[in-house]
């Protein structure tokens, strides 16, 4: 009997050293598929799951020498690529799969992936089908891990604008704060920005993620320079150095610390947007209401109230409704993702109260905000 606990514990032992230490390997890493020159593809490369939206195309699978949408970039790795896109629709390409070890909550890791942008990427317009369009203007690539397939559990890092044509390797480090055991590659507009539009990202050679010790000192960014990567060896797609991703935590709402918050103090948040006239918010604000509910859970004892601004143009009525709409959109979303409702309430201002002139676009704007007020602490 003995024996037997003795070699029960030394194989749970072992196991939980093995996945301390086992880098989790990705299926398919380097995005192989069927592909072929002036073809457009209708699936991903094997391993890979689409998370897009509905009505939309799966993200574009390259062959090793480009071919499809204009696009000519030579493979980094392997036969074939991706490439993925933002929309001027407001929609935008993601990709997922199922890891082979969780990513441990309250670990480190390393990760790396070879990106670029294409200079050329001429798909039909999602304005008006009948025209196409250039979608050129640099995006940026986010990694999420979560619970399921497409899952956007908690933002692990991302990525600066990819404006380099030349492939170029980012290295990335996670700190997940949550267990996740999928991941999902997204590409994303520049943040913040009020309006969507269409650019590329083209993807290769992910690597395995590398669990590393958490007292490790994470590497500075490296400043970006204008040369191309490549100029050296302009035959040569292999990166000539590799960019170095900064991923330790950065605040969007920088006043929203406990230590100096007062009864009555109101922050205004920039960062929160909506569709035109509709209190649908737009999906780039995820980002910090994501911060403010991090926050809630954090300081229970904090109680705020959410206030919608519109500008000054329209009448006084259509502006109160608006403003109250959004406001309690913002509500909502934090509601359904478990904040209580003693720690929430919202107030549609209208326009009432501008921090700006309205005769300008620029005051306009700075007028239609969301803003948080600190009603009490109730420790």
């Amino acid at each position: 009997m003995k024996t037997w606990v003795l070699l029960l514990l030394v194989f749970f032992f072992c196991g939980e050293i093995l996945g301390q230490d086992t880098p989790i390997q990705l299926v398919n890493p380097s995005f192989e598929g069927s592909a072929r020159e002036g073809d457009v593809n209708t699936e991903l490369p094997k391993g890979w799951f689409d998370c897009g939206f509905p009505g939309e195309t799966v993200p574009d699978v390259h062959p090793k020498l480009g071919g499809v949408f204009n696009v000519t970039k030579e493979a980094f790795d392997g036969e074939t690529y991706i490439g993925m896109v933002v929309r001027e629709n407001d929609t935008w390409e993601r990709i997922s799969q199922r890891l082979s070890l969780p990513l441990e909550g309250g670990s480190c890791y390393e990760f790396s992936i070879t990106l670029a942008r294409s200079e050329n990427y001429v798909s039909a317009s999602r304005a008006d089908p009948q025209f196409k369009k250039n979608y050129t203007t640099p995006a940026k690539l986010r990694i999420w891990g979560g619970a399921d397939f497409c899952d956007r559990g908690e933002l692990l890092a991302e990525s600066p604008l990819i404006v380099n044509t030349q492939w170029l390797t980012y290295d990335f480090r996670f700190e997940p704060r949550r267990t996740h055991n999928f991941i999902v590659l997204e590409v994303f507009y520049k943040t913040p920005t009020p309006f969507p539009y269409n650019g590329n990202i083209l993807v290769d050679n992910a690597s395995a993620i590398v669990p590393v010790s958490c007292k490790e000192t994470p590497p500075v960014a490296e400043k970006p320079d204008n040369k191309p990567v490549a100029e050296a060896r302009r035959n040569d797609p292999k990166p000539e150095k590799r960019e170095v991703v900064d991923n330790s935590p950065k605040r969007i709402i920088k006043e929203l610390d406990r230590n100096r918050l007062q009864k009555g103090q109101v922050i205004r948040i920039e960062q929160i947007f909506f569709q035109a006239d509709s209190p649908l918010i737009l999906d780039s604000s995820f980002d910090v209401l994501n911060e403010l509910y991090d926050f809630l859970v954090a300081n229970k004892d904090v109680v705020i109230e959410i206030g919608g601004h519109t500008n000054g143009l329209p009448e006084h009525e259509y502006c109160d409704k608006l403003s109250t709409s959004r406001a309690k959109s913002v509500v909502d979303y934090l509601r359904q993702r478990g904040i209580p409702a003693n720690q929430l309430t919202y107030k549609g201002y209208g326009k009432r109260r501008p921090v700006a002139p309205n005769s300008t676009e620029q005051g306009r704007m700075k007028n239609q905000r969301v803003e948080i007020k600190i009603l009490s602490f109730n420790s």
